[in-house]
């Protein structure tokens, strides 16, 4: 009978982990991972020591370092960091923008290891909005963002439909502003002709009052240049000076022609 023999059964020990050059390398990479983390949150040479602030004129410097310094100020696992990496810029844009109506731009840079410089542009009035007495300086985007000063020798916008007035708001289209300032200056400048004010009627329609108490009918949506030239040639033309105190209205809104009118009479 034939035997048969089995080899016998070896236990392979275990390698120890402190002999596996992977764990040790895994090791190294999160001691430096943690001491990279360690630098970037919390160590003091790169804590925001300084916050330097220039271009505001109108907004109060304290009340923008309250803001900067409430942002900067963070929380990375629990503890407090004001590490100069952290800070967020678009974050700090959008807060100062909401917070601060009368600023346009801000601009941030990092200069390491320790300072954040902050250059802020405020909006410049280019006209006045007026609405139930309250009236409010709008920047050449459309948008008020102050109660406007009294002196201010600025057109005065109205609109016939009354809307809700929260500073930062966009009151009036960036192209419809445009082109009323654009009538302000040629009736200014060209016609001598001063304005009273200016009633926005519609997306399509604004009504020009000057001082002498007539309007004169402006269409947005049509060619500005052609109905400012209409203007020109019928005041030139067919409506003597002395006799402007009496118009109702001159309407170029619409094709070649520039109907008129004098108060109490028909329709020229």
């Amino acid at each position: 009978m034939k035997r048969t023999f089995r080899k016998p059964h070896r236990i392979k020990r275990k390698k120890s982990i402190f002999r596996n050059r992977f764990f040790w390398l895994e090791i190294l990479i999160l001691i430096i991972f943690g001491g990279v983390f360690y630098l970037i949150c919390f160590h003091s040479f790169f804590q925001v020591k300084e916050i330097k602030i220039s271009g505001n004129q109108k907004v109060a410097l304290e009340d923008l370092e309250n803001l900067l310094n409430e942002k900067i100020n963070q929380k990375v696992l629990f503890f407090p960091s004001q590490g100069i990496f952290l800070v967020n810029f678009r974050e700090i844009k959008k807060e100062t923008l909401k917070s601060f109506p009368q600023i346009e731009e801000t601009g941030l840079t990092r200069k390491f290891p320790d300072k954040i410089l902050v250059q802020i542009k405020e909006r410049k009035p280019v006209a006045i909005f007026c609405q139930n007495a309250n009236c409010f300086s709008i920047d050449k985007h459309g948008i008020i963002f102050e109660p406007a000063v009294t002196e201010q020798t600025l057109v005065l916008l109205k609109k016939e439909e009354e809307e809700e007035i929260n500073l930062g708001k966009k009151i009036i289209k960036e192209e419809q502003l445009s082109k009323i300032l654009e009538v302000e200056a040629e009736l200014k400048n060209e016609l001598k002709i001063l304005l009273e004010e200016i009633l926005i009627v519609s997306d399509e329609r604004f009504n020009v009052k000057t001082s002498e108490g007539w309007q004169i009918y402006f269409n947005f949506q049509e060619n500005l240049d052609w109905q400012l030239t209409k203007l020109r040639a019928i005041l030139g033309e067919e409506i003597p000076q002395e006799r402007r105190k009496d118009l109702e209205y001159v309407d170029v809104r619409f094709g070649n022609f520039a109907p008129y009118k004098y108060k109490d009479q028909s329709t020229w």
